[in-house]
């Protein structure tokens, strides 16, 4: 079959929409690192609503490890197909607005090129929590991540995000070119803040000098909401047939979307804001509400459905007791955590996440969610957790989430067959934890990992017990019975 490409795409059917702007006039403005499926459904969705207006905000994006991104795109002409879906229907999308794509492994010295272009004013990323090389714990940048050693020592060959960054921000300052915006569009509690954090360390271990120039780069915190699940051979088949082209790397996403951005771009932006994007002052309040409140929720969805052998979402949340759980997760125990929001209502969008968690068009494996919990958890679990302690409140259904990851990580579900654990720290949780039955001997080795749980959660008995009676009851009743008991429990 033909490709979707730029000579194929005025003769698509009329049902499909196309970009609203000539294609050969969009210049890169934009760099982005970490060209997922994510960014295509999210930023690039919103920066290609407003490319018309001005054209030189196009997207160079940048694969950090595999070629696969490029090898789809670059035959289209960076061009893909957006489908959004819900159970009432589905529409289909065009986005043109990518317009280069880079493997860094391939040829570091190209990307490093682009975003030294003084054409470049903004630099971006969807590269997920262990891109930053950080502890998560801390926020800071772990000096001795390998990722670090290597490009503190091949800077010109950078492997890291950071070190991408930190080396093309030395090039401009040596050609006198003013620094690019930093714009991190990860789930990360005050995502601007870390990641300028972790970029000025690795530049001071670099060169006093150059530090000196990153510590007025602009780094505005974000917060970002789209479900996109794992694009199936399925949907692109169904893409294929609708655009009579053949489309390799279509994306798939629910009709919702959210971007709240601090309002701080010292060489420009696009306007965004006539796509829907909120410019705020300060972004905290919000990005803490849709960790806690989505995130948080989704975690625990995930570990409790996968456990109860839901492959999806809207699986899952068919489980008897999976709505109540989540929804009381929700309403009782993160709503009192999260910080004043002017004008925003929290219940109405309490049921908004319980209608896309139900979205039967989305098939959002609990297997992806579940990916990198050791990671997510401080975020969305963890923090809570420990505002609900420092209240003097309960935290039951949060423990339960944080058991269920634990359960989960061993890497065997509850037959007893092995479960393919994508996780930074799989391997010393399997050492961990190889040989224990004991749900008491589990959590003492769970909260040993200090850089998940830090020294407070560890220490704290409270905590420590009810992992151990929350895991033990998933061991001795398993994950589908242990939901059903929160039908009985919020009756």
């Amino acid at each position: 079959m033909t490709k979707l490409s730029n000579e194929t795409l005025p003769h698509l059917p009329e049902t499909i929409s196309t970009p609203d702007y000539d294609r050969t006039k969009v210049t890169v403005g934009i760099v982005h690192l970490g060209i997922g499926a994510f960014h295509r459904a999210h930023q690039a969705v919103f920066t290609d609503d407003v490319l018309a207006r001005d054209p030189s905000w196009g997207i160079c994006g940048v694969s950090l490890r595999s070629p696969e991104t490029r090898d789809a795109l670059a035959p289209q002409d960076g061009l893909y197909t957006l489908k959004v879906q819900d159970g009432e229907g589905e529409t289909l999308r065009v986005i043109g607005g990518v317009v280069e794509t880079l493997v860094a492994p391939e040829n570091p010295q190209a990307v490093l090129m682009r975003m030294a272009d003084p054409a470049t004013r903004i630099v971006s990323l969807t590269v997920t929590e262990k891109g930053y090389c950080h502890n998560p714990a801390t926020g800071m940048l772990d000096d001795d991540h390998p990722d670090v050693l290597h490009d503190l020592q091949n800077p010109e060959k950078p492997r890291s995000a950071i070190g991408f960054i930190v080396e093309a921000l030395a090039r401009r300052q040596a050609a006198g070119v003013d620094a690019f915006t930093l714009l991190s569009c990860d789930n990360l509690p005050s995502n601007g803040h870390v990641l300028k954090r972790v970029v000025s360390r690795f530049a001071e271990l670099r060169d006093p000098e150059l530090a000196a120039f990153v510590a007025d780069v602009a780094s505005p915190s974000t917060m970002i909401d789209r479900i996109v699940p794992a694009t199936t051979d399925a949907d692109r088949a169904a893409i294929a047939v609708a655009l009579g082209v053949d489309d390799a790397w279509p994306v798939v996403t629910e009709p919702f979307r959210q971007w709240v951005v601090q309002d701080h771009f010292p060489l420009g932006r696009p306007t965004w804001e006539e796509a829907g994007v909120v410019f705020v002052p300060e972004v905290s309040a919000f990005e803490t509400m849709k960790l806690r409140l989505l995130n948080g929720s989704h975690s625990t969805l995930a570990y409790m459905g996968f456990l109860a052998g839901a492959e999806t979402v809207a699986d899952a949340m068919a489980l008897p007791g999976m709505r109540p759980l989540i929804e009381g997760l929700m309403r009782e125990e993160v709503s009192p955590t999260l910080p004043p929001l002017a004008g925003f209502d929290l219940a109405i969008y309490r049921s908004a996440l319980i209608a896309r968690f139900n979205n039967p068009s989305l098939r959002h494996r609990t297997w992806q969610i579940a990916m990198d919990g050791s990671q997510k958890l401080p975020q969305r679990l963890l923090g809570t957790i420990r505002d609900r302690m420092r209240a003097g409140a309960s935290y039951d259904r949060l423990v339960l989430g944080v058991a269920a990851w634990m359960y989960y990580a061993r890497g065997f579900d509850e037959a007893g067959k092995a479960i393919d654990v994508r996780d930074p720290l799989a391997g010393r949780i399997a050492a961990l934890t190889q040989g224990l039955n004991d749900p008491e001997k589990i959590v003492a080795a769970y909260l040993s990992l200090t850089e998940v749980f830090a020294d407070d959660l560890e220490r704290d008995a409270g905590f420590r017990a009810g992992l151990v009676e929350a895991l033990s009851r998933l061991f001795s009743t398993g994950a589908a019975a242990e939901l059903s008991a929160w039908t009985r429990r919020s009756a």
